[in-house]
């Protein structure tokens, strides 16, 4: 029997990330975030009830149609209608995995009750997640700019029996996925379109992806370094402490430190008659540890966007405010990937 993580308020770790990328845990709400999203979903319907003026993205049309009040039995049609009519991506599909964690910080970014969607809709997308049905989400076609529209809107199409996922191999169509797993339509609410397409979990799966990956491949880089250094019969002097605090980037100090670790007790590094070896070992810590600073940045971009609510508008119950806003916009992740890029390009 595979473990349940439960989606909280506790913020995610690289660990509970890689199990969800390389494991087969499943996942379900914690009692309180399940409170959480009823609470927000009951605020805004006692809301839109009682509402006399338009409401962004809830009671009114989208982008230049800001200003057209949608009468409340068109509400459900306005919602399904903005999720199909953005599910026009195109290209090569994105990996299964990339698929898989989508579902998975798609919920918890939901998970924290700032986003109105109804619980039985959350559920569905764990669902989706434990029974490894895996929506076909292509490469092209992202904004970016206003969210990941395109891709978590074919992400999202199975959800009302549309669109098509993979299941234990095979393809099925959204509705024959909905009768061979015996699910209930999810028959949306006010502003629930919107917050399955307002938010940046395509781009933050692929940064995950990367975050992940990059820690093993660092780690792998310093070992062989290591190991060449000592085949090489180099020194071990360029790697001492104190040549590193008088230039103390975290990256360089925590580099150096592995590596000399790493060749604690070696029969062949032992004091050498060369004044100097070459660039490629002896300014390891130099150059890992930049690419070290580098990766700790990104994944602490990753790691703050995915513990975030991205989606707009956002709804306070405790306050009594929906506010819409920008927490949708990728720049962060953007501008921590182009970083990255450029790492691995040098």
């Amino acid at each position: 029997m595979q473990p349940t993580h439960h989606i909280s308020n506790k913020l995610l770790t690289l660990h509970e990330l890689d199990a969800v990328l390389h494991g087969h845990a499943k996942i379900a709400l914690s009692e309180n975030s399940r409170q959480q999203i009823i609470r927000c979903r009951d605020y805004l319907d006692n809301k839109l009830a009682a509402a006399t003026h338009p409401i962004y993205g809830i009671n009114t049309g989208f982008g230049s149609l800001y200003d057209k009040h949608i009468p409340k039995d068109k509400l459900e049609t306005l919602q399904e209608n903005l999720v199909m009519s953005h599910a026009c991506g195109t290209g090569p599909e994105i990996p299964r995995e990339i698929v898989l964690l989508m579902l998975y910080l798609k919920v918890q970014s939901l998970s924290y009750g700032y986003s109105g969607v109804q619980v039985e809709t959350v559920d569905r997308l764990i669902d989706m997640f434990n029974q490894r049905v895996l929506p076909r989400v292509y490469e092209m076609g992202s904004l970016g700019a206003s969210g990941d529209l395109a891709p978590l809107a074919h992400l999202s199409l199975p959800l009302i029996g549309l669109g098509e996922a993979h299941y234990l191999g095979k393809i099925y169509t959204g509705d024959e996925i909905l009768s061979l797993l015996g699910w209930q339509r999810i028959h949306f609410k006010a502003k629930e379109g919107l917050a399955l397409l307002n938010g940046t979990q395509f781009m933050s799966a692929y940064g995950t992806w990367c975050v992940l990956h990059a820690h093993r491949l660092l780690t792998l880089a310093n070992m062989i370094g290591a190991l060449s250094l000592d085949a090489f019969d180099g020194r071990i002097e360029p790697f001492e402490e104190q040549v590193h605090k008088i230039r103390p980037h975290t990256g360089q100090v925590k580099v150096a430190a592995f590596i000399k670790e790493l060749l604690t007790g070696s029969d062949i590094i032992q004091p050498k008659k060369h004044v100097q070896d070459p660039y490629s070992f002896r300014c390891m810590p130099q150059v890992h540890g930049a690419s070290d600073d580098t990766i700790q940045f990104v994944t602490q971009t990753i790691l703050t966007e995915i513990n975030s609510v991205s989606d707009n508008p956002n709804i306070f119950a405790d306050e009594d405010k929906i506010i819409s806003a920008g927490n949708f916009h990728g720049q962060p992740l953007a501008l921590g990937l182009d970083f990255w890029r450029s790492l691995w390009l040098n």
